[in-house]
């Protein structure tokens, strides 16, 4: 089979002959029909001390299952993550990281839809936000963030308002639903909010916290860090709270599927569209690692074994 790696921190990818994984116990071997490509996974790339294994989120058919599963059978069709090399025409999926593609969604409707559409519903609901509360999402406009403007205006929100780099993305987010779009190089994000998904981290905490109305919640879920002054919470009795998917998925696996479901059942409605900003080869990784790094996707970049 045919799968993508790297040698060094930096790149460059490259695709290589590999044998087809065997499943292991608890595993399905899924034959990948689409695979995202996600921020954290390029920033792994260029900043990882060592060379990692290319996954994250996986669609296809499962062609053969390891002992002990008892959920999936060959022939069926499903979308998860997957911790191993997933840039592949082969991937190997846990059991319990695994969930049905349902009948009227294709494969990369799944790899668009659920992991981003998971991270985005549990940032909302670790913000508690309130029907009429005003929501800021940062990278309004990438796989996660434009399904969370989505989610705030169906969860009720009294008014959206979505912050990205480049104002050639604001008509695009204008159109998920949000009430306003504004730049991170604005000296005001307009009125104060009551929540924040902080999706960028690094320097864009200090305008974002900014953005808080007093007793305002921050949900931080970036990989790419920062630091927040005590001081700057203590004045207007704001909140930061930090949010990982994966303490979910491991820790509470009956609330990932709950949120699962409702993100299946949303889409079903239509009351949640996931946007596909490209699809690349599995050839074409780099281009795709590419986009990523721009910010220059409007939606979910995926890679098509």
């Amino acid at each position: 089979m045919r799968r993508v790696r790297y040698e060094s921190a930096g790149g460059p990818l490259f695709l290589e002959e590999a044998p087809v994984p065997e499943p292991g116990p608890g595993e399905l071997l899924v034959r990948c029909e689409a695979a995202g490509v996600t921020l954290p996974v390029v920033r792994k790339v260029t900043e990882a001390a060592e060379p990692i294994a290319l996954g994250g989120e996986i669609a296809g058919e499962v062609v053969a299952v390891g002992e002990g599963v008892t959920r999936f059978r060959p022939g069926a069709r499903v979308t998860g993550l997957c911790f191993g090399h997933g840039y592949a025409d082969f991937a190997v999926l846990h059991e319990a990281m695994a969930s049905p593609i349902p009948d009227g969604a294709d494969a990369v409707d799944a790899v668009a839809l659920v992991r981003s559409g998971l991270v985005a519903y549990g940032a909302l609901e670790a913000a508690r936000p309130v029907p009429g509360e005003a929501v800021l999402v940062t990278a309004a406009a990438s796989g996660v963030g434009h399904l969370a403007v989505q989610l705030a205006r169906v969860r009720g929100a009294g008014r959206v308002v979505g912050a990205v780099s480049d104002p050639a993305k604001a008509e695009f987010v204008r159109g998920l639903g949000a009430d306003d779009c504004v730049r991170y190089s604005d000296g005001s994000w307009g009125d104060p909010v009551d929540c924040v998904l902080e999706a960028v981290g690094g320097d864009l905490l200090t305008p974002a916290l900014a953005a808080l109305a007093p007793y305002g919640r921050l949900v931080a879920y970036s990989s790419g860090g920062g630091t927040i002054r005590a001081y700057d919470l203590l004045v207007g009795a704001k909140s930061v709270i930090g949010f990982q998917m994966a303490l979910i998925a491991r820790g509470r696996p009956e609330l990932y599927e709950q949120w699962r479901q409702e993100l299946w059942r949303l889409f079903a409605e239509g009351a949640l569209k996931p946007a596909v900003h490209a699809e690349f080869e599995l050839a074409d990784a780099a281009k795709a690692h590419e986009a990523i790094e721009r910010r220059a996707n409007l939606g979910k970049v995926v890679l098509r074994p």
